[in-house]
């Protein structure tokens, strides 16, 4: 990693330090060099003014403006450039926001500088569905025409908070996302060096019409003269709500009043109230309140799920049996997931074809056949979207009936409502596929186990290609009996980690932890395995945590004992201070072959799949609750027969569990239970 950092400070820096160094003008300092929070310019301490809503989302608050408030959300230039009338020349435009959607073709503007007496925009930053601009005007170097920063490839509109920290200095332009490496920008024309602002005013959100009209949330918005403020930025771990400076009202979460009164917010809302029964949640019903009288939770409706704002959180009590799934054949591994609008499925991985595998929908509190795929000795299903396509690839560990080894990418028909064939991809007995994006690029990363008796071969990662619509071979890494990847991030890195299981003679190899820079995945760091059949990563507050699941100790020049399926699965922690993960607890399992993080209420969960003892496939799979110093304890023994795979999920009727059988056609779906 320390290697990404020097790449990372050298792009950063490098323009601007050169710039400075080459003697770039000086700028006559119109303030004291603060941070000057122009969001706090046009809010009222309180908060309260007509045509601006107050929301809580994701835990965070930040300000919607209607269109009727546009002229009110705006202030002279003259009331933060106090001692001149000219924009600074070099300077940090820090920015925190949440964009619910952008059509096409539509832009929306975060703020604008104009001259109060014309339409001229001197200053100004807004976004469309994949791309940020920042322009301003010259006069000095471009005949008084409007110049455009372009920064493309950023896509906020994932109904998600992000920062953004837009630097600037002269030609040179920096966008740095939720403290990712920095696109940098150089062009023709430099940002003027005294650019005044005399008789002009900012406006937020608008750029004095309604046309444009910021509809998202915003949380953030600080002006930093004379410094980049990426350092000061990205100091924890919090990048996507990092905070320079906001209003005060922003700055507390609402906590629960002394009184019985519901919360006041800003602004008047409808209010739900029910003993339990969800109420139903679409643009109807944005922004109106739900009060739980049962659970005594208070809910936001976002226009299409209830956000909760403020609730008793849930403690796991018990787990009971809620439904025997019974499943083509045997299941090799479950992929649990949602379509909007649609619902909730699940995808099993059966051994056999025929009939091969199915997919079942979440009707009426249970699951029930809804399409049959077929499949050849499937391992494992992975579901994901590009954009607003859906697919579903299964990892086929067999040849077809014409002796062809393939797995398969299906994709969604919005028409049918079924899942068709769309690109089959030639495999090695593969195990496992993995979906990621990566600074907006789709990827694939498949698990080839083995080629005939071959276990050291590649596997390979796909680049999704926009412009033929499939993916294509990017780049190829060495494994050993491969039988998972998992991928995951660390702010602004990317990291995909592999399950070595087998060389031909030992389990005891290196799995291996790979870092993108540059464009690929280079090696990272390496782990000791005993045959690992798969990896989870899970964040814990501020830490970051790695499983690996070893399912047995064998190797071909040792005397193997009966009991060699009871060793240690590990947890490992990441040090950034090494920049390494370090182990942080063993935890005994028996041929463990899966592991899945989940959260109930407060509480952190991790359940093993314990599928073999050397004896019995009839072994209790373990569900181990965090307990903070002293790390994962198990806290419940669940019954299970061959276990290969678990899954949780939630539905509005409550949290789930789901395993599945290697060994019977049986899976089990089993009730969270909390108090």
């Amino acid at each position: 990693m320390s290697a990404l950092l020097v790449v990372w400070a050298v792009l950063l820096h490098s323009g601007f330090t050169s710039y400075l160094a080459s003697g770039g003008t000086s700028w006559r300092h119109c303030t004291d060099l603060r941070p000057l929070d122009i969001l706090s310019e046009v809010v009222p301490t309180s908060g309260v003014r007509s045509g601006i809503r107050m929301l809580q989302v994701q835990g965070a608050r930040g300000f919607q403006f209607s269109a009727s408030a546009r002229h009110a959300l705006s202030f002279p230039a003259s009331q933060i450039f106090l001692y001149c009338d000219l924009f600074p020349e070099e300077f940090s435009i820090i920015i925190t926001l949440r964009v619910l959607s952008v059509p096409p073709k539509k832009n929306e503007y975060i703020f604008t500088v104009m001259k109060e007496e014309s339409n001229t925009v001197l200053v100004g930053l807004r976004y469309s569905l994949n791309k940020l601009y920042f322009f301003f005007w010259s006069r000095e170097f471009s005949n008084g025409w409007q110049t455009q920063v372009i920064f493309q490839g950023i896509s906020l509109t994932d109904n998600q908070w992000h920062t953004l920290v837009l630097a600037v200095s002269g030609p040179f332009f920096s966008l740095t996302v939720d403290c990712s490496i920095p696109i940098d920008v150089v062009v023709d024309t430099p940002f003027p060096a005294s650019l005044a602002v005399k008789g002009s005013r900012f406006y937020v959100g608008s750029r004095r019409r309604r046309k444009g009209l910021f509809t998202g949330l915003l949380r953030q918005l600080v002006l930093l003269p004379g410094s980049d403020a990426t350092s000061r930025m990205c100091t924890n771990m919090n990048f996507k709500l990092a905070v320079l400076s906001i209003p005060p009202v922003l700055q507390d979460l609402p906590v629960k009043p002394a009184s019985n009164e519901v919360l006041k917010y800003p602004d008047e809302a409808d209010m739900k109230v029910t003993l339990g029964s969800r109420p139903p949640c679409t643009k109807n019903e944005k922004a109106q309140f739900w009060f739980n009288a049962s659970q005594k939770g208070l809910y936001l409706c976002d226009g299409s799920a209830w956000i909760a704002m403020l609730e008793v959180k849930e403690r796991l009590d018990y787990v009971e049996e809620y439904q025997n799934l019974m499943t083509n054949s045997e299941t090799m591994g479950i992929e649990i997931f949602v379509i909007p609008k649609v619902g909730v499925f699940a995808a099993t991985a059966n051994r056999y074809t025929p009939p091969g595998s199915a997919i079942y929908k979440w009707t009426d509190g249970k699951f029930l056949s809804y399409q049959n795929i077929p499949t050849y000795q499937a391992q494992s299903w992975c579901y994901f979207t590009i954009g607003k396509k859906i697919f579903l690839a299964v990892a086929n560990f067999e040849q077809n009936e014409r002796g062809q080894e393939f797995s398969v990418i299906y994709k969604w028909s919005h028409r049918t409502e079924k899942f068709f064939p769309y690109q089959r991809i030639a495999t090695h007995s593969a195990r496992d596929w993995e979906a990621f994006d990566i600074e907006g690029e789709a990827f694939l990363a498949v698990a080839n186990h083995r080629e005939g008796d071959n276990h050291n071969i590649n596997s390979v990662i796909y680049r999704w290609n926009p412009r033929t619509g499939l993916f294509e071979a990017n780049q190829t890494i060495p494994t050993s009996g491969a039988y998972d990847w998992e991928f995951f991030t660390v702010g602004p890195y990317s990291f995909l980690v592999v399950a070595n299981t087998f060389n031909g003679t030992s389990t005891k190899i290196d799995s291996h932890i790979y870092i993108w820079l540059g464009g690929s995945f280079q090696l990272f760091q390496s782990i000791l395995t005993f045959g690992a059949a798969d990896w989870e990563a899970f964040p814990i507050g501020d830490r970051i945590f790695l499983a690996v699941a070893n399912s047995h100790s064998y190797d071909s020049a040792t005397v193997v004992l009966n009991n060699y399926y009871a060793i240690n699965s590990s947890i490992y922690e990441l040090n950034i201070t090494a920049q390494m993960f370090v182990k942080f607890q063993d935890l005994l399992t028996y041929s463990a072959l899966d592991w899945e993080f989940f959260s109930v209420g407060e509480d952190y969960f991790l359940v093993v799949a314990n599928s073999f003892d050397g004896f019995t496939f009839s072994v209790n799979s373990i569900i181990y609750r965090w307990q903070g110093y002293e790390g994962f304890v198990a806290v419940h023994r669940l019954p299970t027969f061959g276990c290969r795979d678990w899954e949780a999920f939630h539905t509005t009727a409550g949290s789930y569990l789901i395993y599945s059988s290697a060994r019977e056609p049986l899976s089990k779906v089993l009730k969270l239970k909390t108090i």
